[in-house]
């Protein structure tokens, strides 16, 4: 079959990036390996998130399904906790979010992609791209869930198929990131305790010895409960995950306070080779987007807002580059360095999020010069193009640095460890069947 634009992957990414290029009448196609509804990690939504689901037109739906997230809390001890209320961001589009199950999230942009015009396919999975003499993709191979073939010509190729990297893989591009690297083990669970009153929707991130836990509200009692870990930390688990999973919340109290009385409701999902990012993003005739690209770590919720915002933006380059194929590689460009500034945003709070020195400036902000509401429109995804926020940032960067001079051994002993843990090699994915 011939389109004009193949997209594999049919995550939050590749369905936003779908559904605009149909809108624009463009002919379509989107293949998903998979079936929705489908389990998958990354439940919390960002307030940057809601501004593209209300362009979209699915805000409102996703307003159904999802609990109401006003802020993000991180506990300074098994008493007090610190909370980053995003109302307080500096112009704040929207002051909240929310939680959501990604299973249902996902089917629903699927079925909004296929409502606007999208030609999108479940169960289908892209196998190989072929390329022609001047690096252009022209066809794809992919194979239905019955064994047959199929092959799809096409104008553009948008790779949305997350950490599957289908293009990072096939032309190795794919590379571990030497920076960062963790690992997650996690499950649903009814009867957790909630926060009382507004902060009851709230994502909680505590910090602890061996990296950072969460606990994400979503409807029907159910309550997201995992920690992100150093490798060398999960590695000890041996194969015995739910009892893995509970002593490692136990061991922080006021999560294992919260804990009383639930009942696990869902598989133990493990997963390691967290971080990797691509060289390159772009290339002659096809984009990456989201998961494809690269993925750090979730402690700040970026991973769906990155996903669809890279979305966005990569219909518009395509859409671009078919109307005039001369501004191609300008528009690619503009795209690649908007993305990669915004991602470098994130990534740097993420690798230093369990220091010593991050700690001690989370748990007593100081709003000085509107730092603190800066580091609540980063954590609201507000990294691409407010230049207010960004001018702040970089002068938390400078303040964490005189921070980390004033406690240099504990810094020193923390930057040790972050770089120690990049080394440990950690397998085993277990996101898509969990354990019993």
């Amino acid at each position: 079959m011939d389109v004009d634009v193949l997209v594999v992957g049919g995550g939050p990414a590749g369905t936003t990036t779908a559904t605009l290029l149909a809108r624009k009448g463009w002919k379509v196609l989107l293949l998903e390996k998979g079936s929705h509804p489908r389990f998958h990690i990354g439940e919390s939504l960002l307030p940057m998130n809601l501004a593209i689901l209300q362009r979209l037109g699915v805000l409102e739906q996703v307003r159904a399904i999802g609990t109401h997230k006003p802020g993000a809390e991180f506990p300074i001890d098994a008493e007090r906790y610190n909370t980053f209320r995003f109302e307080r961001a500096i112009n704040p589009q929207f002051g909240y979010a929310f939680q959501v199950k990604r299973e249902e999230f996902d089917q629903l942009l699927f079925r909004h992609s296929q409502a606007n015009g999208v030609d999108a396919r479940e169960q289908v999975k892209v196998e190989k791209i072929e390329f022609n003499e001047h690096g252009r993709p022209v066809a794809a191979i992919a194979r239905t869930h019955d064994g047959g073939e199929l092959r799809v010509r096409m104008r553009y190729l948008v790779d949305g198929s997350g950490r599957d990297t289908l293009l990072g893989s096939q032309l190795k591009l794919k590379q571990k990131n030497t920076l960062h690297q963790s690992a997650a083990i996690f499950s649903h669970f009814t009867g957790v305790q909630r926060r009382d009153g507004e902060d009851a929707g709230n994502i909680t991130v505590q910090r602890f010895a061996h990296g950072w836990m969460w606990l994400i509200p979503l409807q029907r009692d159910v309550m997201s409960v995992g920690a992100v870990c150093f490798p060398e930390y999960l590695k000890q688990r041996r194969g015995e995950s739910e009892g893995f999973l509970m002593k490692t919340l136990e061991s922080e109290p006021s999560v294992w306070r919260r804990m009383q009385g639930a009942q696990r409701c869902g598989g133990v999902h493990v997963t390691g080779n967290y971080s990797y990012t691509c060289s390159r993003m772009t290339g002659p005739g096809w984009v990456m987007v989201g998961d494809a690209y690269a993925f750090v770590d979730p402690v700040f919720s970026s991973g769906v807002y990155l996903g669809m915002n890279s979305g966005e933006q990569a219909a518009s380059v395509v859409d671009g580059a078919l109307r005039e194929p001369a501004r191609e590689a300008e528009l690619q460009r503009a795209m690649v360095v908007r993305l990669k500034r915004g991602l470098k945003h994130f990534q740097w709070f993420i690798y230093r999020f369990t220091t010593p020195v991050m700690r001690e400036l989370f748990n007593a902000p100081r709003n000085y010069w509107q730092v603190e509401q800066a580091v609540i429109s980063m954590l609201a995804g507000d990294v691409f193009d407010n230049k207010a926020v960004l001018r702040r940032l970089r002068l938390f960067r400078f303040i964490y640095a005189m921070t980390a001079l004033r406690m240099a051994p504990q810094a020193l002993r923390g930057w040790l460890r972050r770089k120690r843990q990049v080394g440990v090699d950690f397998r085993g994915d277990t996101l898509q069947q969990g354990n019993p």
